[in-house]
């Protein structure tokens, strides 16, 4: 499976945005030769799995953030938008393809995941990443939003983050989430009205989305 599966749902990309995205399936295919970054039963459906997967987020922001994606879009409002333990770089570096006037700041602790999304960033020329080996708890500063893809329990990542984001967390995860939510409403004491989930399903319809969901965290 090619890039087309992007284009078919973001089709108002420019020339570099669609050659950035189709230089990201050799150049994972080449580091995952050397250290697995991604799961090797993916390889042939690196597009779906992992591009298309991470870009849920940006439709999520599009269809119920809108003066979120207003401000991402624009060149003069400085967004800045934390992946906490992107591993190989997702889903922060498609987004910040998507987002290229944004400011993205991609975080692991196992520092041969950071190597990798710093290679994959420099050859494709996004210079709106920066990659740092650290825990997100030791990470100093604010952000206006944290994303991250299913690195561990909502009741366990909430606190990772806490008082690190003034707009939210958008958090990609799979399964029946009701449990879940309801233990880190609990643990981190949150109200039912922050706490909104989304079926990925809604917008892409391949089978492999089933279950997934993007949640978002006010």
């Amino acid at each position: 499976m090619n890039a087309e599966v992007i284009y078919k749902f973001f089709p108002v990309l420019s020339a570099g945005q669609r050659q950035q995205i189709e230089m990201l399936a050799p150049l994972y295919k080449d580091w995952n030769s050397k250290i697995n970054v991604i799961s090797r039963k993916d390889t042939d459906c690196f597009y779906l799995h992992h591009v298309l997967h991470s870009a849920a987020i940006a439709r999520f922001i599009a269809e119920f953030l809108p003066d979120l994606q207003a401000r991402m879009t624009n060149p003069e409002a400085g967004i800045s938008v934390m992946d906490v333990g992107c591993g190989g770089g997702f889903p922060g570096i498609p987004l910040a393809i998507l987002y290229p006037h944004s400011r993205f700041l991609l975080v692991d602790s196992i520092g041969k995941k950071i190597k990798v999304a710093q290679a994959v960033a420099d050859s494709i020329g996004l210079n709106n990443v920066t990659t740092l080996h650290s825990r997100a708890e030791e990470v100093d500063g604010k952000f206006d939003l944290i994303v991250s893809r299913a690195v561990t329990s909502l009741s366990n990542f909430i606190p990772w983050v806490k008082d690190k984001f003034s707009e939210g967390i958008l958090y990609l995860k799979g399964g029946n989430l009701e449990e879940e939510i309801a233990e880190a409403m609990k643990k981190c004491k949150l109200r039912p009205s922050q706490i909104f989930q989304k079926d990925i399903t809604d917008w892409f319809s391949d089978e492999y989305f089933q279950e997934k969901k993007v949640l978002f965290i006010k």
